[in-house]
Parts: C-alpha cells; sequence; structure tokens
C-alpha cells in the first residue's frame, strides 16, 4: 500500500494575457497537492475578479498534503458562492470556469481527484499518450456528442467560446469530478482554453514529451500559443509525480495571478450563463 503523502510533486505554471488582450482574466492556484486553473468571463468589471474568487475560495486547500473529496466538493461550492456574490456596475454578473486536480486518497491508495466546470481542460500524459480527461461544458462540445460536427469542425466553429456551465451561473452548476490513479512518471495538464484554442493536442503532447522540466513546459506552452496568435488569455499549470519521497516540491513561483492592468471587453453572448463565452 502506498502512502499518498509521499508522492513526490514537481509542478510549473505560466500565465499571460494573451496578444489581442489588454487584461488577463485568468487565475491559478498550485501549490501543496492542489492545481487548478479559472477563467474568468464577463470583462473588466467581472471576468478579473471572478477567477481570482474562484481561487481563493480554492486555497485553504492547500495546506493539506492530501485533500479529502468532500472538502473539495465544499470549496468549489464556496467558490461558486464567491462568484455569485461579485457585484458589477453593470448588472452582467460574473462567472468563470474550474478545471485541475488535487492529491486525494481511496482505500488507502494515492488518486487525483480531477475536477471540472466549462471548458477549461485537465490532461494526462501517461506511457507517452495525452488523454484529455474532463470534457468540456461547452454547445460545440455538444454538437461533437450529437453527431452533428466532428471535433475539427468544432475547433474553428463560431460557437467554440459558448460555455454551457459556469460558476456564477444562476443556477448551481454541477461539476464533474473523476479519480485517476497516481502512477509514477505521470504528468498532468491544467490549462485555460487560451491554450487550446491555438496549440492542437498532437503539438502539446510533443512539447510535454520533449521537455523533462515542468516549469519549462508550461513556458514553452504559453510562448507556442502566442506565436500561434495568442487571441485569449493564457494558463498552463504542469504537474508531474515523480515516485515517493518525503515532501511536496514546487519549481514554480507561488503568486497564481497574472498583473490586471487595462478594461477587457469579452462579455456574456447571452444571459444567462448558457451562451457565456471564455
Amino acid at each position: 500500500m502506498s502512502d499518498p503523502t509521499s508522492i513526490g510533486l514537481l509542478w510549473g505554471a505560466a500565465t499571460h494575457r494573451g496578444a489581442r488582450r489588454r487584461l488577463n482574466e485568468d487565475s491559478y492556484l498550485a501549490g501543496g497537492s492542489v492545481f487548478f486553473v479559472a477563467d474568468g468571463m464577463g470583462g473588466h468589471e467581472a471576468g478579473e475578479v471572478a477567477s481570482e474568487a474562484a481561487v481563493e475560495a480554492l486555497r485553504p486547500l492547500v495546506g493539506a498534503e492530501v485533500v479529502g473529496v468532500d472538502q473539495v466538493r465544499c470549496r468549489v461550492r464556496r467558490a461558486h458562492d464567491a462568484v455569485c456574490g461579485i457585484e458589477t456596475a453593470t448588472g452582467r454578473g460574473a462567472g468563470t470556469t474550474l478545471t485541475g486536480v488535487a492529491l486525494t486518497a481511496q482505500g488507502g491508495e494515492p488518486y487525483w481527484l480531477v475536477v471540472n466546470v466549462g471548458d477549461s481542460r485537465t490532461y494526462r500524459l501517461a506511457d507517452g499518450d495525452l488523454e484529455q480527461v474532463s470534457v468540456d461544458h461547452s454547445e460545440v462540445q455538444e454538437l461533437v456528442d450529437a453527431g452533428s460536427i466532428t471535433r475539427d469542425q468544432a475547433l474553428t466553429h463560431p460557437r467554440r467560446h459558448v460555455v454551457t456551465r459556469a460558476l456564477g451561473a444562476p443556477e448551481i452548476p454541477e461539476a464533474d469530478f473523476w479519480f485517476l490513479p497516481v502512477h509514477a512518471g505521470d504528468r498532468l495538464l491544467v490549462c485555460s482554453d487560451g491554450l487550446t484554442g491555438e496549440v492542437p493536442d498532437a503539438r502539446i503532447s510533443l512539447i510535454l514529451l520533449a521537455e523533462a522540466d515542468p516549469q519549462a513546459a508550461a513556458d514553452r506552452l504559453v510562448q507556442e500559443a502566442l506565436d500561434a496568435g495568442g487571441r485569449d488569455n493564457i494558463t498552463v499549470v504542469v504537474v508531474d509525480a515523480n515516485g515517493l519521497t518525503e515532501a511536496l516540491e514546487s519549481t514554480a513561483p507561488r503568486d497564481g495571478h497574472a498583473d490586471h492592468q487595462d478594461e477587457e471587453d469579452t462579455v456574456p453572448r447571452r444571459s444567462p450563463w448558457r451562451g457565456a463565452l471564455t
């Protein structure tokens, strides 16, 4: 039986407002055994505040080497409540996606608890194969599931940024949860759609395989998204499980929020939150 507290985690994180946006509405939380990315929506008065509120609601989890499932559920609900409480001058409301992983245990064995609301994504790279673990809560994903469009068509569909679930929605969104056993050599990627909207999965996989250091991998992925156009905010967290060690380790700074300087003109496409843009 493995001791979950002895799993060695190395991580790196990077975020950028992108080449076209004036404001970074993404936030991330990385530390201990908790790694999340939030992509805010609602523009200057809401998006940046919403993503930051979500990660701050989850921050108490960082102090635990192994977190309980009920703790995570509770914190996700608090994140939703915090976003709902944001007041904006325009009355448009605030919202944010949330995706990521936390180290937990099942039957005394270490597991990743994967959490997702919205269209930010969590991937796992194992045995050289990159797999998207989370499932997008988006209109184009529903079209793909219905067989109306292909995955390739979804990449350029005009509704590709419209999410169907978000923290801060009038109705409490149902978060998806998955358990994945932890194996030495696992590499997890948590990112906003500013990465996946610019860089195809095949290219992401190549970079994750080529860059052994998680911080170097995160930096390179952000740069690739910028080089491809950088039309959105970009946030990347890369987490490696490197076997059994005495303590959890980090290779990146703890500050998980980019500087916010100017206004952003992204707004929900229609109200309520079904139809919100990330």
